[in-house]
Parts: structure tokens; sequence; C-alpha cells
């Protein structure tokens, strides 16, 4: 009888627990300043258990690089145009920091133009994913309908 009503009430309180934290948007600006600054951080508390797979990392805002920084360095072309987004004062941070330095790679050691080298960037992602130079996965269980 004991093992029963201390089984029932660790259920009750971990479906309690569960709730709250699904539910912590709505409540957690109810509680006073001190602990509300608690709440978003319980679950990073928890990052450094998680293997490196499970866990995320935000991209980097504090990039200082921006399109027309990227346009200068030559990572553009007609198919890949950053006109648009330099004119519209695009905020973002630019292109990808680690994609940008694989394609310079790619374009100085083989001596070819940006679309070859972001192509052949592409198509060595593809490849480590287990994709298909024609955009499939190349995995022999996969079924496409359509």
């Amino acid at each position: 009888m004991t093992s029963y009503l201390i089984y029932s009430l660790s259920l009750v309180f971990l479906i309690l627990l569960t709730g709250l934290y699904f539910t912590r948007a709505t409540w957690a600006s109810y509680l006073p300043e001190s602990t509300s600054n608690l709440i978003p951080n319980i679950p990073t508390s928890f990052r450094a258990l998680l293997p490196s797979r499970y866990r995320y990392d935000p991209l980097d805002t504090d990039n200082t690089g921006d399109f027309a920084s990227d346009a200068a360095a030559g990572l553009h072309s007609s198919n890949f145009d950053l006109s648009g987004n330099i004119e519209n004062g695009d905020g973002r941070g630019g292109l990808d920091e680690r994609a940008k330095g694989e394609i310079k790679r790619v374009m100085e050691r083989r001596k070819i133009n940006f679309d070859e080298a972001r192509r052949m960037v592409v198509m060595e992602r593809f490849k480590k994913h287990g994709v298909g130079a024609d955009g499939r996965p190349r995995d022999p269980k996969f079924v496409s309908f359509g």
C-alpha cells in the first residue's frame, strides 16, 4: 500500500512539473522580478550534461561581417546576387563565416570562380550527410511519394 501511494504521488508530481514547465511562458510574468529571471535559465543549467548533438548553440549575432564586405571579397555572382541585400540595408551579419572560409579555400586552391566553388562545397556537404547530387537521400530505406 505504501509503494502504491509513493508511486501515485511521484506520478502526480511529475505531471504537475511537466505542465508547469510547458506553460511557463504564461505564468512566469507573474513571479517577482528576482525569481522570474531564473525561469528561462533552468534548461541551460543542464546543457553541459547533454551530448553536443543535442545542444542548441545560437548563431553568432556579434558577427562583424556584412553583405557588402562579402560582395567586396568576391563571394557573389549573377546566380548568387547580394546586391538586393546591400541595397535594402539588410541588417543581418552576412554570409556564414565557416562557409565563407570553405568557399574561399576552394576558390584559391583550385583557381575557380565563386559559383563553382560554392557548388563543390555544397556537393561535399551533401556527400557528408548522405544526400545524392540530385538532392535525394541516399538511404536505401528512403521512400518518396510524388
